[in-house]
């Protein structure tokens, strides 16, 4: 089978690290879910959402030129709906939100990481243009009079 992004697979959890799970895919192929892509919500430890031998729906995100497959258990699911009111004095808790910007989705690492760079050096720049002023000059440790 040739897997292509955005495929919703079952899988079977074959290994579980603090990072992230492995999923047993059809054909003998094998892909990681990240930690953050096992739910909407935060998770503090991976165990109390996945076993070993659990099924899973997963979702293809990628597969890189080694062969690495990445995969999202959350995108395979449908979203919950977010709470239309809440009480006074409550918060709203992001449970449909989605952490990683639409505009990133099929962009490669260095394609990020080379705006993320461009993005920085021009922030950086713009502070040292506005900060005109000179360095304070280093105390004596005398007490002034």
């Amino acid at each position: 089978m040739q897997l292509k992004t955005g495929m919703i697979l079952t899988g079977t959890v074959s290994g579980i690290t603090k990072f992230g799970a492995f999923v047993d895919l059809p054909d003998g192929l094998s892909g990681m879910v990240h930690i953050s892509e096992v739910s909407f919500e935060y998770i503090n430890d991976i165990n109390e959402c996945l076993k070993i031998g659990q099924e899973v729906k997963v979702k293809v995100l990628s597969v890189d030129e080694n062969g690495k497959v990445s995969l999202s258990i959350k995108k395979a699911t449908p979203r919950a709906e977010k709470p239309k009111d809440t009480p006074r004095g409550e918060k709203a808790s992001p449970v449909g939100y989605e952490w990683t910007p639409k505009s990133n989705e099929g962009a490669s690492f260095e394609d990020m990481m080379s705006r993320f760079k461009q993005s920085s050096n021009e922030r950086i720049g713009s502070l040292k243009k506005n900060d005109g002023s000179p360095h304070r000059p280093r105390r004596s440790g005398k007490p002034e009079k």
